[in-house]
């Protein structure tokens, strides 16, 4: 499993020029899920976000949690984290989750997150969506479940 988050200012996602999710500071992750992934790791990786401490204190140190600035969530699935560029030029997603498995954890990780964080947003599984964001920062950290769930 692979999340890139992103500490924003806003963001907002489009399916068919209608707006079906959208935040204020806090995180956009794009989360892309491979047919190995578990409900045990999701819950280790939302843990790991969660708690992640990306947001400035006042001395200016990232030392503050989500939660911490009463950040919002917008997630979004994005099976193409998964894409092999090895050979040729053409990536291969054979990696990636299986569509009716990743949707289901994808719909996991959104429950779960809920649980922890008041505003929770979220893209559509499958939709040719449009995301647009103003990164805070820049600030981009990527979690992969290689390195987190070791």
């Amino acid at each position: 499993m692979k999340f890139v988050i992103q500490r924003v200012a806003s963001a907002q996602v489009t399916v068919a020029q209608e707006v079906v999710g959208q935040i204020q500071h806090g995180y956009m992750v794009l989360i892309g899920i491979a047919d190995s992934d578990t409900e045990q790791i999701a819950d280790k990786m939302v843990q790991k976000l969660i708690a992640l401490r990306l947001f400035e204190d006042a001395q200016g140190k990232t030392n503050l949690d989500l939660r911490a600035v009463s950040g919002s969530l917008l997630l979004i699935s994005q099976f193409t984290l998964y894409a092999d560029c090895r050979k040729g030029n053409r990536p291969s997603f054979i990696r990636a989750g299986a569509p009716a498995m990743a949707e289901a954890l994808y719909q996991y990780i959104i429950a779960a997150c809920k649980k922890e964080v008041p505003v929770v947003e979220q893209g559509v599984f499958g939709a040719d969506m449009k995301v647009t964001l103003l990164n805070d920062g820049p600030f981009t950290v990527i979690l992969d479940s290689e390195e987190i769930c070791r």
